[in-house]
């Protein structure tokens, strides 16, 4: 065996790094649901989903070992080119982010590793037996699947629930909320962290460190696991505003029912070993928990932007890294210029994120849609939708000198700006839900 090299030490870092854009860009697949009704506090959330996944880590190495050695041939690639996948995923993690689009890390790497190997090793290095298995038929079911099983959930918690006292029943989904976001974290580091893990066990045994087909070491499993708690952290508010918010309006039962169903999808699949998105099985549970409830309303405009994003994720972060493939091939100085320009990008999206910023204090502030049908109206706990706010007359004027606590649900939403001379009423552009 060697010694781990400059160039494979770099792979591991860059590997690192994406499993830390990884831990931010879905934090909200745990969380989202949970934040939006108010069952944990954002911080407080992001807490507990990060120390569950650092935990979740350790639970199995299923996933890592079919990226290891199953969806791309170890023997015919090098360090650099899962140096230039890698790019490829991090680079597509940040703009979808920047936009605050729920796409798919899990799908970024792997069209990361593809695009790179294509470009650098030809198609015979590709196993696309495995990738069609694996990877493109669980990306297709894992959301219908998850979305009819949240859907069916949501039905049945609200006819168990039709005769029973609204307010008391949300506060114990609220509960039920913390316990099933509890579970999605766990699952999504038994599955998330381990395409890093993955990953960084391929970078070793192309080095000559590690033999084919070994398992990822304990140090391996270690970081992935801290790298990618540490960006859960952070939060990922953008994407949690679009997941909690953006999709549907959802209530206790329904984030309950979302929760569980996609737990259970990505625990099962991770027992498989199969590398689905957690993203995408969390998002069609979420839009199936708005079809399941009487009324619900799903805001398709945002849902098509997330499904163009879907099927953009893997050509798109493929042909970023192929052609960091093929600078990164040329040698020492190719590999620094990739570097340099990956940086660059980095921290030209971040700078950019800096102008309208998305954090704990204002993640529950939706853009209300132009097209949402008015006059649509559904309650939780007596807040509104936005749809609604959009059409509903001012209030009156002792409901405006008493003002509103908006942490009291016997409250309503704060009424659209008026005009005095005009009597017509302007939309508000923003909405806290």
């Amino acid at each position: 065996m060697e010694h781990i090299t400059l160039l494979i030490g770099i792979v591991i870092i860059t590997a690192l790094v994406f499993d830390f854009t990884n831990g931010f860009h879905d934090t909200a697949n745990a969380m989202a649901t949970t934040i939006s009704t108010g069952a944990l506090k954002p911080k407080t959330a992001v807490a507990m989903s990060a120390v569950l996944n650092l935990v979740g880590a350790f639970l199995s190495i299923e996933v890592a070992k079919t990226i290891s050695g199953g969806i791309v041939d170890e023997s015919g690639i090098q360090p650099e080119v899962i140096f230039a996948g890698l790019v490829g995923a991090i680079v597509w993690n940040l703009l979808t982010w920047l936009v605050g689009l729920p796409s798919s890390s899990s799908h970024a790497l792997y069209g990361g590793l593809i695009g790179a190997t294509l470009f650098s090793a030809g198609v015979g290095a590709i196993h696309f037996d495995v990738v069609m298995m694996k990877v493109l038929i669980p990306a297709v079911a894992a959301p219908l699947v998850a979305g009819l099983a949240a859907m069916a959930a949501t039905r049945l918690t609200y006819r168990l629930g039709r005769n029973r006292d609204e307010r008391e029943t949300a506060k114990g989904y609220r509960s039920g909320q913390v316990a099933s976001a509890a579970l999605v974290s766990l699952a999504h580091g038994t599955n998330d962290a381990q395409k890093t893990m993955g990953v960084m066990t391929l970078a070793l045994i192309t080095g000559g460190v590690l033999a084919p087909d070994a398992d990822p070491p304990v140090w391996v499993i270690a970081s992935a696991g801290i790298a990618i708690a540490l960006g859960t952290y952070l939060g990922g508010w953008r994407i949690i505003r679009t997941m909690g918010k953006g999709l549907t309006d959802i209530q206790p039962p329904q984030g309950f029912a979302a929760q569980t169903g996609a737990a259970a999808v990505i625990l099962s699949s991770s027992h498989l070993g199969f590398g689905l998105s957690t993203t995408q099985v969390c998002s069609g549970a979420i839009m199936g928990s708005g079809l399941g409830r009487k009324g619900g309303v799903v805001r398709w405009s945002t849902a098509t932007r997330m499904f163009i994003a879907w099927g953009l994720t893997l050509p798109a972060a493929g042909l970023v890294a192929g052609l960091a493939a093929l600078l990164a091939g040329q040698g020492e100085w190719g590999v620094a210029l990739v570097a340099v320009l990956a940086l660059g990008i980095g921290g030209a999206i971040w700078a950019k994120s800096r102008q309208e910023r998305v954090d704990h204090n204002n993640v529950n502030e939706v853009e209300i849609p132009a097209e949402h049908p008015a006059g649509t109206e559904e309650e939780s706990e007596g807040i509104v939708t936005a749809a609604v706010r959009a059409v509903s007359p001012p209030p009156t004027s002792a409901a405006a000198a008493a003002g509103s606590d908006p942490a009291d649900p016997a409250n309503g939403p704060d009424a659209p700006d008026t005009d005095d001379t005009a009597g017509a009423t302007r939309p508000a552009a923003k909405a806290t839900v």
